[in-house]
């Protein structure tokens, strides 16, 4: 069970995966949701598997040099490595880094061990070091661009499992963010079961469609939808076995 009470569903993120972060964004628009899409991150292996999962949040703020020494990353209760620890399997651990990329939010040693613990995945709005290695991971990782230089030069972690921004959209914690080679969306818990079912659909009807204009037909006899072009689809899902 989530923070925010959302249950953790294998089976509703196996649907979520199953779906393109851009036809959520169109079902999350059509219930006025408007800014859930993170701007400026993307995969940095987008031939990668798809994510999905809830939300774990971790939030940083500017470096001050009085704290930001290497001692600290020794300490077990510095959030910016109890993260990597307390994500629990099948989450996202999500790196607020107020969209500054001068310094990583983490390298290949942090995301490994994620790797190996079950979480599902890593994102910031910020990047990572050690780019090449991640990749070799085949772990789901999102940032703005790679960023060698060590954390602390810009970046102290503050605290995890609160409401932060990242690519400027809200996260809250147990959010399901969902990644593909595109990016990054946040669909709101409350809201997840009812858009992947939507997302689903739609994603059959416009596999329909295409298939549609690529044998000639004209667009608009398709796309958006008509009547006709409805109970066509009805028939081609049942042929498809869809």
């Amino acid at each position: 069970m989530s923070d925010n009470g959302a249950e953790f569903d294998e089976k509703l993120m196996d649907a979520l995966r199953g779906v393109s972060v851009a036809t959520l964004t169109t079902c999350l628009f059509k219930r006025g949701y408007r800014g859930q899409f993170l701007y400026n991150v993307g995969p940095i292996n987008p031939e990668g598997r798809r994510m999905a999962g809830p939300a774990f949040t971790l939030r940083t703020i500017p470096s001050r040099e009085d704290l930001a020494t290497p001692a600290i990353l020794s300490d077990r209760k510095y959030p910016g490595r109890a993260a990597f620890e307390a994500c629990p399997a099948g989450h996202v651990l999500v790196i607020d880094c107020r969209q500054d990329p001068r310094a990583a939010a983490a390298g290949d040693i942090l995301l490994t061990r994620l790797a190996v613990r079950g979480v599902e995945g890593c994102v910031t709005d910020g990047g990572f070091r050690d780019c090449g290695e991640i990749d070799d991971l085949e772990f789901p990782a999102y940032q703005s661009q790679p960023a060698p230089p060590i954390s602390l030069l810009h970046h102290h972690a503050i605290e995890m499992q609160v409401p932060i921004a990242c690519g400027g959209a809200p996260v809250f914690p147990g959010d399901i963010i969902v990644g593909d080679g595109e990016g990054v969306i946040v669909v709101p818990a409350h809201l997840a079961e009812e858009i992947a079912a939507e997302a689903t659909e739609q994603t059959a009807y416009e596999d329909f469609a295409v298939e549609q204009i690529r044998h000639g037909a004209e667009l608009f006899s398709v796309y958006p939808a008509t009547d006709l072009s409805r109970a066509k689809f009805e028939v081609w899902r049942r042929d498809k076995g869809r």
